[in-house]
């Protein structure tokens, strides 16, 4: 049994990328994305802050690697670790040259990968089939 939200509380994805261009991209795509919400951070410390809105419920992370102050690995690794957010599905879109990149994104615990530059279309699509498959934290 679903239990509604209070008005100020909704659920949301949250794309965190320092380039404008791709972050606007991806919010276009994601629009009514189940229902939810697209929010947008720069950097790592600004997902971090929504990610501890009371407000919120992120249902989805969607984030870039190559950022300043803390890195996508570094920020993947600290939802992981936060108990509230363990299990939300992790998009990484990056540029990143490494040829390691992905199997260090996915060991930090990222669901997905799209090397830049990416279909926004198959993003989306990835992404509703990891929200459709993660199991409701409500009853």
């Amino acid at each position: 049994m679903s239990h509604a939200l209070p008005p100020d509380h909704y659920r949301t994805i949250l794309v965190v990328d320092d380039a404008e261009t791709c972050a606007a991209t991806l919010e276009l795509a994601l629009l009514g994305l189940g229902g939810a919400a697209v929010a947008v951070a720069r950097t790592g410390i600004e997902a971090l802050q929504v990610l501890g809105d009371a407000r919120r419920e992120v249902c989805a992370v969607i984030t870039d690697l190559n950022m300043p102050r803390m890195d996508g690995f570094e920020l993947i690794r600290h939802i992981r670790a936060d108990c509230r957010h363990a299990t939300i599905p992790i998009v990484v879109t990056s540029a990143e040259t490494d040829p390691r990149a992905y199997e260090r994104a996915t060991d930090a615990g990222a669901n997905a990968y799209f090397p830049k530059p990416y279909s926004p279309g198959r993003v989306r699509q990835k992404l509703e089939q990891l929200l459709d498959e993660k199991p409701s934290a409500r009853t």
